[in-house]
């Protein structure tokens, strides 16, 4: 089924699975290999809802020397060029293994000679920043260039392709002179301004008309502007102290003992760090108080220790709600955040202060708000709800949304190692490895004691000791006497400790640390879980956070009703008024686009019904060519004899589909061990290459079969096949070798394969009919970036950059894929453009950009008029950073090409990681929900709840598979191409019908 898929990692609820097969892949219907590797199977913006790929790339090697080329590491994108015939038999070209890179310097072609093959952008050491003289220049791979009527090449030999010779100069000069732009674009290019302060995004162009008008319900609550005058006061507390659970107990006492008298009535809004808001002045510009504090009874029956706090209040601002009225109004174009953020910090107080109620960031999350269900080793989900102000074309709106996050169970920690280590923890000793892993998973952890009675002290796990519990002692006097701890247990408590073979937890510092036994101890209610999950967790929380629309709706409203906002003291104090019904706005479904597919199919065009189509009757529109290819089976439960069988059918599938398929492998299927990856892949890659040496052939695939629950063999064997091999891989999953009617499956699989290996599997009708506005009129490019950041707790691994860009004019159907390494957490993408000092040709320039606009051109031979950049992954407070940076390189690449060389930009932020929700008007109307009861693919939405003044609009293009989908919503940034809403939405909507099916990977 071509079923078009969502971009970002699969998120509570979203109607999306988790998937393994989706590193590289070709984008838009089919694209070539892309080059790079990415480090988990992130599906990203490129462009919109469209995975990353690769164009029509030269051969590329992976280091200094150029190496072999491959899926990441240089495999020509083996397409159709853009003048080709439809519906004809494909021709392909390209280059094959990549040479050693060629000098080159400023301009399309790496100026005064050609360039030469690229070194590879790719995970491993950090790429060599600007300032290393050692960094080579980003040359394009040599393509043969684009002349109408002359046929193009067919696929080099791996002798002819190992070294590429530099085009001559003059060659490149008369090419370039009949490639120029004619004169300045029609549209005015705007100068990047120098700060955010200079800078206003684009106001909206009206609203657009396209599509079939509907209603739908979004979870947004609108809210009355309070007519309060909202005053700000710094608070210190002395002695300071670091959790904000303290600094609220501080507060709140004060607020008991002092709000009739010395607070003037006024009931405060305190952030639980430094600042405290009212609705009018306190009767005070600074006041100091003294407030004691009992500790926390710890059920000893001792006395409890007061501690004694000073808290200072001082006037500090006033909160100005007129400025956020009139941006509300759209008569002033920067939101006041501050006054957001004290109607957000208000409607936080009450549920902060409910007993078993655990914020986290704009969530609020307990064991009382639904069933805790278990994630396994050792952790639970705890269900939870989001809220947030939020500035629309309706005024202010409470955006609620339902969520689920892992929280550590709080058993005794004999059970919790138990279900961690998944074993039964008394038949042996503990492994090092063991060790290892309980010591990373405890530690930080808070524990009480159990052996004390109804005294159940708290401490904070630090580690374990290296000794077991029946070795350790410790001094008891000033004479150097030791006791055993399990001595001091039986002897002071009279507690027998069981298993002194295991070690002790150790609490407090370092310096005097404490010895607790593990069975004496039990985890404390409420701790989130902040570290990475292993992939059975995230399986079992999508499980539980997964809600059908109509379900997730109740559970919304009924979470409304129960956070009673008309009751809420704080609420009322400041004369916040929220509604209780869910927002009513007007929508409109955009229709799907025609796909073109091969003339050979007896199906040659196509219109996706419901966000759906397949296969079946049509023939890729540029089947891909795999004339050797090996399996290699990594499930104890597949034979060799099934995995032939399975390998067989696929290759089956792909030559009905239209590729050019071997349907023998080069070597029969061979087994190997998970644990042994590398040396299998590779063992087996020198026995295929050593048979295909002789006949100067390469390997141009590996089918690759793995375990349901592989845990990180997926990973590691992406890693090796692209970085190290330079191969295209395909990964399949052990249940759908052994499906029945697998046909379907086999039919998406063979859509995936074709855009590897650098064909295309369908076009948009108006494309190829050059009817897209802004985009068939003259050449355009569309780029895709988006940065992939470590897992919590991964705090020296690097952020990954991914940027990919259509090589085909007007098709806009095939992408090449760069990625690179960059510093830890870095938003901003590093190297979209670079200059550095060579010893030789002095300063030069290259990057991401620079290169993706140079492979366009030898692509199609025509420099890029206009560019389309969507950006993933940007929060609302990146917006103008982003912008500057990222759209500054653009310019200063363009500039590098040519002097005064500035096409006009459009920057669109895409986002999917927030928490807006559309729900049918009408849960039972079948003409405006799919199967899974998710509004229509199309759905696009540009008011009511968007921004008051801005061009931004959501849109849900993909038909649901499970749970609520999540639209994608888009913001414009910068507009020089001077889009209507009907052009831009309608551009982003067909885009996404262009991408590869990946929803059937795990």
């Amino acid at each position: 089924m071509g079923k078009k898929k969502k971009t970002g990692l699969p998120s509570g609820g979203e109607s999306s699975q988790s998937q393994q097969e989706s590193s590289g892949s070709g984008g838009g219907g089919g694209g070539g290999s892309g080059r790079g590797y990415q480090p988990r199977p992130a599906e990203r913006s490129a462009p919109p809802q469209q995975q990353h790929g690769g164009g029509n790339q030269g051969g590329r090697g992976w280091g200094p020397q150029g190496g072999r080329g491959g899926y990441g590491g240089g495999r020509s994108g083996r397409g159709m060029p853009p003048q080709q015939q439809y519906g004809g038999q494909p021709e392909y070209h390209g280059q094959g293994r990549g040479g050693p890179p060629q000098q080159g310097g400023r301009g399309w072609f790496g100026g005064g000679g050609r360039g030469g093959m690229s070194r590879g952008l790719g995970v491993g050491p950090s790429p060599p920043r600007p300032s290393d003289p050692e960094l080579p220049e980003l040359h394009q791979a040599i393509q043969v260039p684009h002349q109408p009527g002359v046929r193009p090449p067919g696929r080099m030999s791996s002798e002819a392709s190992s070294s590429t010779r530099p085009i001559e100069s003059s060659q490149v000069a008369r090419q370039f002179e009949k490639l120029a732009i004619e004169g300045d674009s029609s549209q005015p290019i705007q100068p990047v301004p120098p700060s955010s302060k200079s800078m206003r995004f684009p106001l909206r162009p009206g609203k657009g008309s396209a599509g079939t008008k509907c209603i739908v319900k979004a979870n947004h609550f609108f809210a009355e502007l309070p007519d309060k005058d909202l005053h700000q006061y710094d608070v210190t507390i002395t002695p300071e102290v670091t959790p904000r659970v303290v600094n609220r107990a501080v507060m709140g006492q004060l607020v008991r003992l002092y709000r009739e008298t010395h607070l003037g009535k006024r009931l405060p809004a305190y952030d639980g760090r430094k600042s405290l808001y009212t609705a009018g002045p306190l009767p005070f510009q600074s006041k100091e108080f003294r407030i004691a504090l009992m500790d926390e009874d710890d059920g000893s029956g001792g006395v409890r220790r007061e501690r004694e706090f000073k808290v200072v209040i001082k006037f500090a601002a006033r909160a100005d709600l007129h400025h956020l009225g009139l941006f509300l109004q759209g008569r002033q174009a920067d939101a006041p955040q501050e006054a957001l953020q004290v109607l957000d910090i208000v409607l936080r107080e009450l549920p902060t202060s409910r007993p078993r109620y655990c914020p986290v960031a704009r969530s609020f999350y307990s064991p009382d708000l639904g069933r805790r269900e278990s994630l396994g080793e050792g952790l639970e989900s705890w269900r939870g709800f989001y809220q947030s102000i939020r500035p629309t074309q309706m005024g202010l709106s409470l955006n609620i949304d339902m969520s689920s996050t892992a929280f550590i169970e709080p058993l005794p920690v004999i059970e919790f190692v138990t279900q961690l280590l998944n074993r039964d923890v008394t038949s042996r000793p503990l492994s090092d490895s063991d060790r290892v892993k309980i010591k990373k998973a405890l530690r930080g952890v808070k524990v009480e004691v159990t052996h004390r009675g109804n005294m159940r002290r708290k401490y904070r796990i630090s580690g374990l000791t290296s000794q077991a519990t029946r070795e350790l002692t410790f001094p008891v006097d000033e004479r150097g006497t030791v006791k055993s701890v399990v001595e001091y247990f039986y002897e002071t408590y009279g507690f027998v400790i069981q298993q002194s073979q295991w070690p002790c937890l150790q609490v407090g510092n370092q310096q005097r640390p404490n010895y607790l036994p593990m069975e004496v101890c039990k985890i404390v209610e409420g701790q989130r879980y902040t570290k990475r999950l292993n992939d059975k967790q995230i399986t079992a929380l999508l499980r539980v956070t997964c809600q059908r629309p109509q379900q997730r709706e109740y559970d919304i409203m009924k979470t409304v009703r129960h956070n009673a906002y008309d009751d809420d003291p704080y609420a009322k104090e400041f004369g916040i008024k929220i509604s209780e019904r869910l927002a009513t706005v007007e929508a409109r479904t955009l229709p799907a686009p025609w796909l073109k597919y091969h003339d050979t199919g007896r199906e040659k065009h196509c219109l996706p019904q419901v966000g759906q189509w397949n296969m079946m009757n049509k023939k890729m529109v540029n089947g891909g060519v795999v004339n050797n290819w090996i399996c290699i089976n990594f499930s104890r439960v597949v034979q060799d004899g099934v995995a032939h069988g399975f390998c067989h059918e696929l290759a089956q599938m792909c030559c009905i589909s239209g590729m050019a398929f071997k349907l023998e492998p080069v070597l029969p299927p061979v087994t190997g061990r998970p644990d042994h990856v590398d040396k299998v892949l590779k063992t087996r890659f020198h026995d295929a290459m050593t048979k295909l040496q002789p006949q100067r052939k390469e390997l141009d695939l590996v089918i690759v079969i793995l375990p349901d629950n592989n845990g990180n063999l997926y990973g590691d064997l992406k890693r090796i096949c692209e970085t190290d091999l330079g191969l295209v891989s395909q990964c399949c999953l052990t249940k759908h070798v052994f499906k029945t009617n697998k046909q379907q499956y086999l039919a998406n699989v063979a859509l995936k394969i074709n855009v590897k290996v650098g064909g295309r599997n369908t076009v948009l009708v108006d494309a190829l009919s050059r009817r897209i506005p802004l985009v068939s009129d003259q050449p355009t490019i569309i780029f895709g970036a988006d940065v992939t950041h470590p897992h919590p707790g991964e705090d020296s691994s690097p952020s990954i950059a991914a940027v990919v860009a259509s090589q085909d004019w007007p098709e806009i159907t095939k992408y090449a894929g760069l990625v690179c390494a960059q510093a830890h957490r870095q938003e901003l993408i590093q190297d979209l453009f670079k200059t550095w000092q060579d010893p030789v040709r002095g300063t030069v320039s290259g990057g991401m950009i620079k290169e993706l606009l140079i492979s366009f051109h030898s692509a199609t031979g025509q420099k890029p008029k206009r560019i389309i950049f969507y950006r993933d992954g940007v929060s609302e407070g990146q917006f103008y950073q982003v912008l500057l940076y990222e759209l500054d390189a653009i310019r200063k690449a363009c500039a590098s090409l040519e002097p005064n060389y500035q096409p006009p930009v459009t920057f669109v932020v895409v986002q999917k990681r927030h928490h807006t929700r559309l729900f049918a008007n009408n849960h039972h109307d079948r003409n405006t929900v799919d199967k899974s009861g998710n509004i229509l693919p199309g759905t696009v939405v540009d008011s009511k709840i968007c921004h008051p003044t801005e061009f931004d609009f959501y849109l849900c293009s993909h038909a649901g598979i499970q749970g609520t989908s999540r639209p994608a919503h888009y913001h414009v940034l910068w507009d020089e191409n001077k889009f209507t809403a009907d052009g831009l939405q309608s551009l982003t909507n067909n885009l996404c019908y262009t991408s590869v099916p990946s929803s059937f990977f795990k």
